[in-house]
């Protein structure tokens, strides 16, 4: 039997069910107001806040619904754990051993 299938069915506690989102980034990218994207998606603009915060967590076609209009997979946006900063996943700082190597 699956293993999900076989735990026990007992409450996990909000701070380990949190929904991580990256919708801040994504606005500021843009340019949008919490307002502008509410708008968009056809929501009140706290919500938007409540999804950043990690005080809600939006349905399944709320969430497909913000990837859709920033273009982004669903991953790329939500995770179950927190993001790495970009600037450790984008701009990963070389070792001093990797800069000796290409010279």
């Amino acid at each position: 039997m699956n293993a999900l299938l076989r735990r026990k069915n007992t409450a996990e506690p909000a701070k380990q069910r949190r929904l991580h989102n990256r919708l801040p980034v994504l606005r500021a990218e843009r340019g949008l107001s919490r307002q502008d994207l509410a708008d968009v998606l056809g929501i009140n603009y706290q919500t938007v806040g409540y999804i950043e915060r990690g005080d809600f967590n939006p349905s399944l076609e709320l969430a497909f619904l913000i990837c859709e209009y920033f273009g982004l997979p669903i991953e790329a946006v939500f995770a179950r754990q927190p993001f790495k900063p970009l600037s450790t996943t984008v701009y990963r700082r070389r070792s001093i051993d990797e800069e000796f190597q290409d010279a």
